[in-house]
């Protein structure tokens, strides 16, 4: 089974039915041509894996060491100074100089920043009775949040920003490179700024942290969270739309009050969350788990959303349940939950209360998603709605959202 090819992202949930008929919790894939990898797609067996780092390290170096330079998931998945692809002493490190400083982020601040952000850009579409709610409002919009929770200039976060679109749309590893080289100048700029001028944003937090990271070691740790802060998040805003345009109890029971905009998020969080496939690990020995012999350095790939959705561990209603894995869970579990569902939530809450009457534009089947095996992420989301003056602020009306 291939994670890359075009039919995967078609229907990824049908692969997942199969691959559970077929092989059970443990399945052999390939993440990339003539690179293997098991995917685990058992609740159970994803939580044993991530909550023993001991014989499941995240350290890619071994495997790193037999991939060809040119293999094509090589930059998403290689070893890095930072809290995602180390292990042991040197994650605990890592990790504590990203929890510390993320934990000093004013939520309520947080909030305030997200709003302004959203209006200004609700503003910039909601009278042309149309939109593309991804390139015009979800993308911006955490790309504007972030920069401004790491302190970037405008510049910087343009760089950084531009650097992203290149990284997404690398097809090979010289355009990775060239998407890695713009990153790399974005973070020294703003690194260099805030060791001029230091304030209260996440740089700042970073650079004074005990752990006293080295300038490589600040360039991934910021490299990461923008990363992991900005189309993660913005997929997920897109992904929750896409739901509540889609399903009639978002439409009656959220104006009724008996679903809110966080049920829907945590429903996407079960069925389309945005990371569908990651937190790689590779063991150190051969593992036996279950009746499978799990190969040494060999990549192991939880399957966030089929584990969500495996018949084993999940059942019935799940309005109010937020026992999924979209997080992670143990020692690498994302320290910036709290952080993406202000984001979203906000983000969410802000555009249905401006524009309540949005449909979607195309029917949801003649949707694209991006092809690739570790996100869940649509091309567009083109929605219509009546031309709307700008609101003035503060201004809320009723919330309601459905399919044209």
């Amino acid at each position: 089974m291939t994670l890359y090819s075009g039919e995967f992202a078609a229907d990824p949930h049908g692969a997942y039915r199969d691959m559970r008929r077929n092989h059970g919790s443990l399945v052999p894939v390939e993440v990339a041509p003539g690179v293997p990898a098991t995917l685990v797609i058992g609740y159970r067996e994803a939580l044993h894996i991530l909550g023993d780092p001991l014989h499941f390290p995240a350290d890619p170096r071994v495997w790193q060491s037999t991939v060809p330079a040119d293999c094509p998931v090589l930059s998403m998945m290689e070893w890095q100074p930072n809290a995602s692809r180390t292990a042991g002493e040197e994650h605990a490190r890592y990790r504590r100089a990203n929890t510390d400083s993320l934990d000093k982020i004013d939520l309520y601040a947080l909030r305030g920043t997200v709003e302004r952000t959203a209006a200004a850009l609700i503003d910039s579409f909601c009278e042309s009775g149309s939109a593309d709610l991804l390139s015009q409002y979800a993308v911006p919009l955490t790309a504007q949040v972030l920069n401004d929770l790491l302190g970037f200039s405008p510049e910087a976060g343009e760089e950084a920003f531009a650097a992203l679109v290149t990284l997404r749309n690398a097809d090979d590893a010289a355009s990775a490179e060239a998407g890695n080289r713009m990153f790399t100048s974005a973070m020294l700029e703003a690194i260099s700024a805030k060791r001029e001028a230091p304030a209260t944003d996440v740089t700042s937090w970073l650079l004074e942290h005990p752990s006293a990271l080295d300038e490589a070691e600040m360039v991934q740790q910021m490299a990461m969270l923008y990363a992991t802060g900005t189309e993660p998040t913005s997929n997920l805003i897109v992904n929750t739309l896409l739901l509540m345009a889609t399903d009639d109890r978002f439409g009656s029971e959220l104006l009724a009050g008996a679903l809110s905009t966080r049920d829907a998020i945590d429903e996407v969080l079960f069925t389309d969350p945005p990371l569908a496939n990651s937190c790689f690990s590779y063991p150190r020995q051969p593992q036996i788990l279950g009746d499978l012999l799990l190969p040494m350095h060999e990549p192991v790939v939880i399957s966030l959303a089929a584990c969500n959705n495996d018949p084993a561990a999940v059942n019935g209603d799940r309005t109010g349940n937020r026992s999924h894995l979209a997080w992670g869970a143990g020692p690498h579990a994302c320290p910036a939950k709290s952080l993406a569902m202000v984001i979203v939530q906000e983000a969410l809450d802000q555009l249905l209360d401006a524009l309540p009457e949005i449909r979607l534009a195309v029917p949801a089947e003649q949707l694209q998603w991006r092809q690739g095996g570790f996100h869940r992420a649509l091309e567009t989301l083109p929605v219509i709605f009546p031309p709307s003056p700008p609101l003035p602020n503060g201004a809320r009306v009723t919330v309601g959202i459905g399919n044209e």
